[in-house]
């Protein structure tokens, strides 16, 4: 044990490493969400009601952005390039590579949280967190429910060349419908049924809870209990779909 530990934190740097070399990707999973926050701060400076929706809102797609989205990506690369076969073949631990994969990705989320946090502390009016343990249950269970998704989603994608139109097919639909679902209370019936049953919203609602209102666990047990079947679900799907070759070999 002390060793697949060792291996995972050796893992994990150059996981870190790797992520910061490349440029795209610290833009694309990590800045983007950041430029929306500020851009949409600007377009509704002075009003305070739509800035209490659009940080939470910010803070989920970022969870999103830095899981789903990062590691539908790179497992699909990492598959079709043949980069995990070969590290199938290495005395690497398989749970030390992927627990330094999915480090990986929590870091970046846990970055972006306090990034949004900072900014609606110091730029948009909103204090401090008041329930800090419902803001941390919820960007934990939020990042292993997206994370775990992504993983089982990137078994859908035949190659790395259609990862950018099947990543987006999901990702931006789910979250235009979950903000405006969130944000627009004269939003049709059908549309709230289907962004409360999708994982966003639901985390988008605990996060306004934590960081905007106050409110404690309790008062979102249901919306933590979608994520988490989200998330049972995608940890099933992503364990039993799961190849180490890609489709061309």
């Amino acid at each position: 044990m002390p060793d697949v530990v060792a291996l995972g934190w050796r893992q994990y740097r150059l996981e870190r490493r790797m992520f910061w070399r490349n440029p795209s990707a610290a833009f694309f999973n990590f800045l983007l969400p950041l430029l929306f926050l500020a851009g949409g701060g600007a377009i509704f400076a002075g009003n305070q009601s739509a800035l209490d929706k659009l940080v939470p809102s910010i803070a989920a797609m970022s969870i999103m952005a830095t899981t789903f989205t990062a590691l539908a990506y790179n497992i699909v690369f990492l598959r079709e390039r043949g980069v995990l076969k070969r590290i199938r073949g290495t005395p690497l631990p398989t749970i030390s590579y992927f627990g330094g994969v999915a480090a990986n990705a929590f870091t970046n989320a846990a970055m972006q949280i306090v990034l949004v946090i900072l900014a609606g502390r110091f730029l948009f009016g909103i204090g401090w967190p008041v329930h800090w343990l419902s803001l941390v249950v919820f960007v934990l269970a939020g990042a292993v429910c997206m994370a775990a998704l992504g993983v089982a989603f990137a078994h859908a994608i035949p190659n790395f060349e259609s990862t950018a139109a099947y990543v987006n097919a999901v990702f931006l639909p789910v979250v235009a419908i979950s903000f405006y679902a969130f944000d627009s209370s004269s939003a049709p019936g059908f549309l709230k049924a289907i962004a409360d049953a999708l994982p966003l919203k639901p985390l988008i609602e605990g996060l306004s809870g934590a960081i905007v209102h106050g409110s404690g666990l309790g008062e979102h047990l249901d919306a933590l209990a979608v994520i988490a079947l989200w998330g049972i679900a995608g940890i099933f799907l992503a364990v039993r779909g799961f190849s180490w070759e890609g489709s061309r070999s």
